[in-house]
């Protein structure tokens, strides 16, 4: 039966890598960015069915849950990001 070569205990000690900058935390300003583009697309969104399908702008119709739903995922996205 072959005989395992074991370990080196001549080895160094382990260092841990240095930190990413993934585990950083983030800039003092990154939560209340991402709130407020929770708060901007809800709003968005509940003036647009609010007062009738005439605001916040009348001219692009429908596409205004498109810019309501824009802002909710960026600060849906920031969120995921935040440390």
């Amino acid at each position: 039966m072959p005989e395992s070569k074991g370990r080196d205990h001549k080895s160094t000690t382990y260092t841990p890598p240095p930190r990413s900058k993934a585990t950083e935390p983030n800039p003092t300003w990154w939560a209340p960015v991402f709130i407020t583009l929770l708060v901007l697309g809800l709003l968005w969104i509940v003036v647009y069915y609010v007062t009738a399908y005439k605001y916040p702008i009348e001219a692009i119709g429908v596409w205004n849950l498109g810019i309501g739903f824009a802002l909710l995922m960026g600060g849906f996205i920031m969120t995921m990001r935040w440390r």
